[in-house]
């Protein structure tokens, strides 16, 4: 196998270990993620270090690919830090708002401004969204096949990779034609810890900042212009909760638990 050439796809998203304290912002209609630290997708980060690990066997080159705002760059500079070779952000406002449709658009423009690439990997679905659109549709725009919910990647031949499948009860196993775009879940690897001179060194190098312009990108498909889907309202749902206590002998309980559970029409 020659070496091979890997972009990985990585989003900044709301600390899950912090989501409780996310709240929605009612004139926006979108969470507030200011008041929440901000973390590369865990699946994401899997699928960076998958993409490292098939540079340290075979060769190539890792490439960084994310979009959002100017703080994201503190995601691309960790991806640096854990060993990527380069990072691209696309950040503009014109970016802001933007559905999965927009998003995949505005990420394979910039992809076919990287030349020569072999593989694209990305985490199965984010934390913040849980949808798992933008591998697929990422595959539609660049016309690659596509992989999800990828467990372990091995290579059979010149390329060629074969891929098992997280299903329900098991697992498939399935072989693509390179190049093409990989989907990880958690299972694929454990994530590597970057090194003190590591993160020195990330905080040394540029993180490429593209814009609309920069990628071609035709204005009314991108950001919330280029989204069909909108969110028209938010709420926080009234979670009311109510007990009883049911006092007597066992087999006398269950039976007025059966009937309290019938007459709440529950069974």
């Amino acid at each position: 196998m020659n070496s091979l050439n890997v972009i990985v796809c990585i989003k900044q998203v709301p600390d899950p270990q912090q989501l409780s304290k996310i709240t929605l912002d009612p004139i926006r209609k979108t969470i507030r993620r200011e008041d929440v630290p901000a973390v590369i997708n865990p699946l994401d980060k899997h699928a960076l270090e998958e993409g490292l690990r098939i540079r340290d066997e075979y060769g190539g080159r890792v490439t960084v690919v994310s979009m959002g705002p100017p703080q994201a760059e503190l995601a691309c500079r960790e991806a640096l830090a854990m060993g990527a070779d380069e990072a691209i952000l696309l950040c503009d406002r014109a970016f802001a708002g933007a559905d999965t449709l927009s998003t995949s658009y505005s990420l394979s423009l910039a992809i076919k401004r990287i030349e020569g690439f072999n593989m694209i990997l990305c985490g199965n679905e984010t934390v913040d969204g849980s949808t798992g659109q933008v591998p697929p549709q990422l595959a539609d725009f660049l016309n690659i096949p596509h992989v999800t919910r990828a467990r372990r990647i091995e290579f059979t031949k010149e390329k060629t990779a074969r891929v098992e499948r997280s299903i329900e009860y098991g697992y498939m196993v399935v072989e693509v034609t390179l190049p093409a775009i990989i989907a990880v879940t958690k299972e694929i690897n454990v994530p590597r810890i970057p090194t003190v001179s590591g993160i020195l060194e990330a905080h040394q190098r540029e993180v490429k900042v593209w814009a609309p312009k920069d990628i071609e990108a035709e204005e009314e498909r991108i950001g919330l212009a280029g989204s069909p889907t909108q969110v028209v309202d938010i709420f926080s749902p009234e979670i009311g909760r109510k007990g009883e206590i049911l006092r007597g002998e066992p087999e006398e309980v269950a039976k007025l638990l059966v009937q309290r559970l019938h007459e709440l029409g529950v069974i």
